[in-house]
């Protein structure tokens, strides 16, 4: 819990829970904290799923001005549910609320959906909507068959920032399963908070997307008085009920447990000891367009976080480790691994199973790669389902050993020379290549760095992985997994992976 009060109390930017010290002013010590620090940023690995949630809540809890959020995926789940009920208390407040969310996988209810964007004080605008919100399956599949690039162009960016000072970037969603709160399957993931000089970098970035005209207003998408957009209206007492649907669910012991909202409110403040728990160095926000690139014709074209995270990699001197859930190197991408391992340079990636996979199609693509990536001299290792560590990384684990969840990894990290650590959105494979724009800091700093790769040789211990040169990892997975695996592997679909 002592990590967990750390970030929480550092993002403390304004205001002050009624328990805590009145005449400590919270405001002044982080603008001091940013003064001391002047063109850096100070970060804070957020490894475990809970308190990663905690530290998003007591963020929107605190915000005074402003919150912008960008998801690629926000579920009706509990964790969804409780997190669009948060922002909801926050508009009530006057906070300004801004969310731009991906349309693929949307998947609220229209009149929610709605209902929450007619509140006063927030926006809700859904990125290249040809696929779900606003559109009937006929309107669907005709976006497919007319433009099949622009609709699998999607927005993988994950931020969350709050007042303009304060951010999590990462690779978690929102949904149960990357907190550690779904019973069947939960994810390994990494997020970085960060304070400081890259935040309004970032904020510059959720500006451009939110101006773009991919960014559309939610009324907009309801509109529609013809057979190919829905028509959906909510009157001022429909609004109303469900804001207190939204209050009763969050004020329940049976979604949101009293012992964690009690972790969220009963935080004694203790700046000045925990502040030494930040790493201020130089931190870099890499990130795309909306819409990647401007190519029109095929399904590549690369992007700036492509030539970002390239010309990282191809700075390596000695050593590079690097954690993806999905394995597929374009011919670009192998001649890149080819001219860094040339060079002497070692190469540790740690990947999931075909046991652990949620993505049979990705994993596919691997599956026809990974002869020559080992022939490459890369060292790959292959996630368990069942990590031995995953009690150390689950907080919830004891209470739910008894029926213990598939764990799988999800964190899109790379780690050069031991020096500076990239933790974002990017998977290595051509979706994030050519298709998805992508998001994340590169921190430069010696102990974030060792930190964080210290983790993921953690992940790649024999307890927790496979090594996928020596024990052939395919054989632990279910033979409908490794049916299903052969057919994706003879379908064409490389660049869409």
């Amino acid at each position: 819990m002592t990590r967990i009060l750390a970030v929480l109390l550092l993002a403390l930017t304004v205001g002050l829970p009624a328990s805590a010290d009145s005449t400590f002013d919270a405001r002044a010590f982080i603008d001091a904290q940013i003064a001391a620090h002047l063109g850096r940023t100070g970060s804070y690995v957020l490894e475990k799923g809970e308190e990663a949630l905690l530290a998003r809540a007591w963020l929107a809890d605190h915000a005074r001005t402003s919150i912008e959020v960008q998801y690629f995926i926000w579920s009706t789940d509990n964790v969804g549910i409780l997190a669009s009920e948060a922002l909801l208390r926050a508009a009530q407040r006057g906070v300004r609320v801004r969310v731009i969310v991906d349309d693929l996988l949307m998947d609220a209810p229209d009149k929610t959906l709605l209902a929450l964007a007619k509140h006063p004080n927030i926006d809700i605008r859904i990125y290249n909507p040809v696929h779900s919100v606003g559109t009937p399956l006929r309107k669907r599949l005709l976006n497919m068959a007319t433009d099949f690039r622009g609709a699998n162009q999607r927005m993988h960016d994950k931020t969350f920032i709050v007042d303009g000072q304060l951010a999590i970037t990462g690779g978690r969603n929102m949904a149960d399963e990357y907190f550690d709160f779904d019973h069947e399957y939960n994810f390994r993931d990494r997020d970085a908070f960060v304070l400081g000089a890259v935040v309004p970098v970032m904020r510059e970035n959720f500006e451009r997307f939110w101006s773009s005209d991919l960014s559309v207003p939610v009324e907009e998408l309801y509109d529609g008085l013809g057979i190919m957009q829905k028509n959906v209206t909510v009157q001022t007492a429909e609004v109303q009920q469900i804001y207190r649907e939204l209050r009763d669910y969050a004020g329940s012991s049976e979604n949101f447990a009293p012992e964690v909202r009690a972790a969220i409110d009963a935080i004694p403040v203790r700046f000045p000891e925990l502040a030494a728990q930040l790493t201020w160095a130089r931190v870099e926000f890499i990130s795309d367009q909306p819409g990647k690139n401007v190519s029109r014709i095929g399904l590549g074209g690369g992007g700036l976080s492509t030539a970002a995270l390239a010309e990282l990699l191809d700075s390596a001197r000695s050593d590079v480790i690097i954690q993806s859930p999905y394995l597929v190197l374009s011919d670009g991408a192998f001649a890149l691994f080819d001219r860094v391992r040339a060079r002497g340079v070692r190469i540790r990636i740690s990947t999931n199973s075909l046991a652990s996979t949620d993505n049979l199609q990705a994993f596919s693509g691997y599956r026809n790669q990974r002869k020559q990536l080992l022939k490459l001299g890369l060292e790959i290792h292959e996630f368990k389902p069942d990590p031995e560590e995953q009690q150390q990384v689950m907080q919830r684990y004891a209470a739910l050993r008894s029926e213990a969840p598939v764990f799988a990894l999800h964190a899109k990290t790379m780690v050069v020379d031991e020096q500076v650590v990239y933790i974002g959105t990017y998977n290595l494979d051509p979706r994030s290549e050519n298709l998805n724009t992508e998001v994340g800091v590169v921190i430069h700093d010696a102990r974030q760095a060792k930190a964080v790769a210290a983790a993921i040789v953690t992940d790649m211990l024999p307890g927790n992985s496979w090594n996928a040169a020596s024990d052939a990892p395919d054989q632990f997975a279910s033979f409908a997994k490794r049916t299903q695996v052969l057919f994706w592997q003879l379908m064409p679909i490389k660049p869409l992976l």
